[in-house]
Formats: C-alpha cells, structure tokens, sequence
C-alpha cells in the first residue's frame, strides 16, 4: 500500500499546476512574437538554419549595400567623363576653325586663348573628386592630386595603375574607377598604327622648304604592318629638272628606288628592294614638296591628351609668315585634329566600360533582391508561427490549467478534518 500524505497531494498539485502554466506561457508568447522558435531549445536543427539562412541574409544585404556605392562611384565618374566629351567636340571645333586658311595672326591667338581655358577645365575634370574627397582618377593613391602642370611645362600625372574595386558578389570585385594614365594618357597619337608629321631638308639644313602637307594616313590591312627597324620610315623627296620624286628610307636603308611623285595620290608604305614587302598602309602628300623635304612616319606611341593639346597652342601661337610655314602649320593642325580623335575615343572607350559594369551591377542587384526574397521565404518557413494551430492550442492548454486548478481545488479538500 502508498502512503498518500497531504504534502504529497499539494506538492503534485501545485507541480501540474504550474506545468501547465509555463505551457500556456509559452504558447502565450509565441502567439504574441509570431515566431515559432524563441529558443533553440524550441528546435535545435531549425534554429541553427535560421541562423545560417540570417548570416546569409545579412551578407546579402551588405552586398545590396555596396551596389549602391558601385553604382554612385561609377555614375559619378561617367557625369565627369561625359564632361570631358563636350570638352572635346568643343576642341575639335575650334581646331577645324584653326585650320581656315583665311584666318590671321590675331583670330588664331584668340581661338588659342580658348583653348587655354580649355586645357584648364580639362585639367579640372582630371583632378575631380567625390563626395568622400578621394580623387577619382588618382588610381590607389586617392588622397594625391593626380595631375599638375601646364600649357607650356607640360603635365605630369601623380598618381598609379590601380582601380578601387568593391565586392558586389561572393566572387565578384568590380573596379569602380579608371586610372588617369588609363583615361587621360595612354592614348595612341596619330592613326593608332603610326603618327605622320614633317622632317627636316637635308640639301639646306633645317625644316622643309616647300609646301609639302602629309595626312595621318590610313592602315588597310592591319596584318602586314612592320614597324621600322630604325624607329621610323622617312620619305625624302628630290626635284630634278622640274620632275619630283620621292623614296622611302629605314633609317638610312632605302627600301624603293625614285617614284615620282603626284600631289593628292596614295603613297604605299612598302618595300620594293629584295625581298619585296607591302606594309598594309599609305600616306597621301599633297602640294609641292622642295628637293630635299621629307616627312616621318613612326609608330603610333603613348601620348597624354594634354599634350596633344599643348601642341595644338603652340602651333596656333606660332606665326606662319611663309608658305613653308603655312603648310607646317597645316600639318600640325592636321595632326592635333587627329589626336583629338584618338583622345575623344578613348574617353569613349572609358565609358563603355563604365556602362557595362553599371549593367552588370544592375544584374547582381536584380539576383540580390530575388536571393533577399528567397531568404526571408526561408525564414519564414523556419520561424514563423502556424497561427491556427498555436490559438488552438492555446486553447487546449487554457482548458488543461483550469481541470489542474479545478482538480486541485476538489482534491485539497479530501481531508479528515473536514469531517470532525
């Protein structure tokens, strides 16, 4: 037989008692927070899922973070690249203005005073920053003014190589600048291929003395382009008994014989001594070359906008009191239009590779925020709670806690004092 004592009846009573209210509690509280698990201990493997769902979700969100800087980087940088554009369509009208013969000395100086505050916007733009005070086009070195310089003492750039990246993806860093060596002057002058300008006369020493104009020439067929061994080709012209020709020099070594020459025809850059060789490309002189001028032709090299620029105000600064000196100066003008090409197109070139890492950056924002959905559709199923079924066992356990404090309530009063 159990011995049932009274302490025993209340102790259990109380134990159920208070079960059943730490049950109701519970469920109290879920149904209050909406979330099914409050403490690991309410699902240990759940729990630990909806912590690495959370990680997951958190770093996803840094990620969303760090687009919107990629996006105001670049845009940033484009607005100021899309600045230098305008500066350029500007300088290239000027410099065709600068190429009207019936210009004087004066309306020359004047489109060359433009040019200067040209130069110095351009120069501005160079060294333009962001909203933190880093320098967009210094490379790594944000804190340094990247270029300094002049018209006249040239331009130096200060900065390096790097590009500032940020990672938009768990294995994606996307460059969110350009270098100013990149933008501003690793730009090939002349055609790309090779530069064209004037040499000197070798029969009175010192510049051409005719009226000899060379164009910057065009490549046909990239693939047969040899550059010269000596550095570059010269063509030298000669007039004997009134008839002109021209020959075609490596250094000292002459790679054809005498061809006359006729103004405004194709000259083939070309060698007809042994063993016969067609370098893919030509030149077109125009006017009156004197016995002796000669031009030079020479791979194409680096060459900063700014000086290109520089070039074309000193040639505008510079008088052409002669007709040698009218065609030297047209050379040049020729020339500068050309390297402004080149310079828009690289700048052009840039932005390109701005615009398809500002649509990329789109792209991992569009899979971030399908992934952000994805997450929280994953916490959801993990955390949240199942409302129907929580009220309807908040329910039950109402009613399990009143039978308890009911039952309690009747057994407490089993007692043989009540009888006495």
């Amino acid at each position: 037989m159990i011995r049932v004592s009274t302490g025993m009846i209340f102790n259990a009573g109380v134990n159920a008692i208070n079960t059943q209210t730490a049950t109701l509690l519970h469920l109290q509280q879920q149904v209050a927070s909406g979330r099914r698990i409050l403490t690991p201990a309410d699902d240990p493997v759940g729990a630990a899922r909806a912590l690495e769902v959370t990680q997951a979700k958190d770093v996803t969100a840094q990620y969303a973070v760090n687009h919107d800087n990629a996006k105001s980087a670049l845009g940033l940088e484009e607005a100021q690249l899309s600045g230098v554009n305008n500066i350029m369509a500007r300088l290239k009208e000027l410099t065709v203005q600068a190429g009207n013969g019936a210009l004087s000395a004066s309306d020359r100086r004047g489109i060359a005073v433009e040019l200067r505050a040209r130069f110095d916007e351009l120069l501005g733009i160079a060294n333009a920053t962001d909203g933190t005070g880093q320098f967009i086009f210094a490379g790594y070195m944000g804190a340094t003014p990247p270029f300094a310089g002049t018209v006249a003492g040239g331009v130096t750039y200060s900065g390096d190589d790097g590009q500032r990246r940020l990672q938009v993806s768990p294995t994606r860093f996307l460059e969110i600048s350009d270098s100013g060596n990149d933008v501003f002057n690793r730009i090939k002058n002349g055609n790309g291929t090779f530069a064209t300008t004037y040499g000197t006369n070798d029969v009175t020493p010192g510049p051409n003395l005719g009226t000899g104009i060379i164009d910057g020439g065009a490549v046909t067929n990239p693939a047969a382009w040899v550059a010269p061994a000596s550095g570059s080709y010269t063509l030298r012209f000669s007039v004997t008994a009134g008839v002109t020709s021209y020959m075609i020099y490596d250094g000292a070594t002459a790679l054809t014989s005498a061809t006359p020459f006729t103004s405004g025809q194709p000259i083939k850059l070309e060698k007809t001594t042994a063993p016969p060789a067609d370098y893919g490309a030509h030149v077109v002189v125009t006017g009156a070359p004197s016995d002796g001028d000669s031009f030079v032709v020479s791979p194409s090299s680096s060459q900063s906008v700014f000086t290109s620029l520089a070039n074309l105000i000193a040639a505008l600064e510079t008088g052409t009191a002669t007709a040698a000196e009218q065609a030297r100066y047209s050379i040049n003008i020729g020339s500068a239009l050309t390297n402004l090409d080149q310079a828009n197109d690289n700048i052009l070139r840039v932005r390109a590779a701005i615009g398809s890492r500002l649509n990329e950056v789109d792209s991992l924002s569009d899979v971030n925020q399908d992934l952000q959905l994805q997450y929280q559709q994953t916490l959801s199923n993990l955390q949240d709670l199942d409302y129907a079924k929580a009220i309807s066992d908040l329910t039950r356990k109402q009613t399990d806690l009143e039978a308890a404090q009911k039952s309690f309530m009747r057994v407490s009063q089993l007692s043989l004092f009540n009888y006495l």
